[in-house]
């Protein structure tokens, strides 16, 4: 089997995100089906070598690249590291507006800090910190976000209502007390209920 046709199979399921038909690596690398077959098989003896953390296997009517069962205690160990490391304080901020608020859109988010929010919402993303629980019944459908599991159990905490109770900023008024300075910040709109889009794991962009 050619190298550069297995070292290209091999590029290809790394950089995939979902397993791969054969019909469609075929298609890309521009081979025989009997060729791909090989290059997949050459590419998983590889793979068994001693000293390699990947394998290659057949799921879900394709093939894909996973981590090898026994380093599982190695990927654990990075998880909690990135669950430890210091959030920054937009992080915090827009997790503590999710945890009370939630299910909340980015928009409302960023109508609450008065900033944008995409990237912080990345970062939660992909500390699995927060996650997307439904779309809201709004023009353009945006996406709600909530907390996870993993958020509980970064704050020690056993659910939801074991929050401290939240104190909102005093608002400033007039002069003669008929309602907030000019200014002063508008209510949040209410929340909308949300309909399901799929499991809690799912991670779509913001």
């Amino acid at each position: 089997m050619n190298p550069e046709i297995v070292a290209a199979l091999e590029a290809l399921l790394f950089a995939s995100d979902a397993p791969l038909p054969l019909e469609r690596v075929a298609e890309v690398l521009e081979i025989s089906a009997e060729a791909t077959q090989l290059a997949v098989l050459e590419l998983g003896r590889a793979c068994d070598a001693p000293g390699r953390g990947i394998a290659v296997v057949e799921v879900a009517g394709g093939v894909r690249l996973v981590t090898r069962p026994e380093l599982a205690p190695v990927l654990v160990r990075l998880q909690r590291l990135r669950l430890k490391s210091r959030m920054s304080r937009a992080a915090v901020e827009t997790l503590a507006i999710i945890a009370y608020r939630q299910p909340i859109s980015r928009g409302e988010i960023e109508q609450l800090r008065g900033v944008g929010a995409e990237s912080v919402l990345t970062h939660l993303l992909e500390r699995r910190l927060v996650r997307v629980v439904g779309r809201k019944a709004a023009p353009g459908r945006p996406l709600l976000y909530g907390t996870t599991r993993e958020c509980l159990e970064h704050f020690g905490l056993r659910d939801l209502g074991e929050l401290p109770p939240f104190d909102a900023p005093a608002r400033a008024t007039t002069a003669d007390g008929a309602g907030p300075a000019e200014g002063g910040a508008p209510d949040p709109e209410p929340q909308s209920p949300a309909d399901p889009v799929g499991e809690p794991g799912d991670r779509p962009g913001p």
